[in-house]
């Protein structure tokens, strides 16, 4: 069995930062009509398509698994400052949505930035600031997590939720150092299917795996 470490507080969501010159912006990134609205009901489609997959990219890029959409509409992701033009925190939304309805996005209910979200659409209606992004959706983070125990031979031990997102044993999975609530999603996945079950105290959550 694991040894229990001591509940450690989570740090502050990352928000996307000044552009890292690893990071391959598409070529539409640089025309001013990717950040203009399009009118035409196809040409439209195309446009959320692609803001959606270039969303996706540039999270998993900077593992980026939540976002602050008044702080992100100042970021070089929706902010291109070498031809001046940006995404509107609207249309930011509405890229936002598309991407829920894909199960590629979540957001959370106002006022509760630390708790649980909201994949309804009443949440994005409501105004909701902060939203998840799923370069992996919660169901294929689960299937992670699985394999990982299964190649471990950690089945019937009990690892905390801190262990499998910053114990060494987890260090060089994807999974290490993700977002709690996501790693939460993906455990209660595994809980569902009686894979796994989830005890104690919020601060201090242990996970046993069957």
């Amino acid at each position: 069995m694991a040894t229990t470490t001591s509940p450690q507080p989570q740090p502050q969501p990352p928000q996307p930062q000044s552009s890292s010159p690893s990071f391959p912006f598409p070529r539409e990134y640089f025309f001013p009509a990717f950040f203009t609205r399009q009118t035409n009901i196809t040409i439209h489609h195309a446009q959320l398509t692609k803001w959606s997959s270039l969303i996706l990219a540039y999270a998993r890029h900077h593992r980026l698994f939540r976002i602050t959409i008044s702080a992100a509409a100042e970021s070089d992701l929706f902010f291109n400052r070498g031809i001046d033009r940006r995404l509107s925190p609207p249309d930011i939304r509405e890229v936002l949505d598309f991407m829920r309805k894909d199960g590629r996005a979540e957001f959370l209910r106002p006022g509760e930035g630390n708790g649980a979200a909201d994949a309804s659409s009443s949440a994005a209606a409501a105004g909701g600031d902060v939203v998840f992004l799923y370069w992996r959706k919660p169901e294929e983070w689960a299937a992670l997590v699985e394999a990982f125990v299964e190649e471990t031979a950690q089945k019937g031990s009990v690892l905390t939720v801190y262990e499998l997102t910053e114990g060494e044993n987890t260090r060089g999975t994807e999974f290490h150092g993700m977002d709690n609530q996501v790693l939460m999603k993906a455990l209660n996945i595994l809980v569902k299917r009686g894979k796994a079950q989830i005890f104690g105290s919020e601060d201090s959550l242990g996970v046993k795996f069957f």
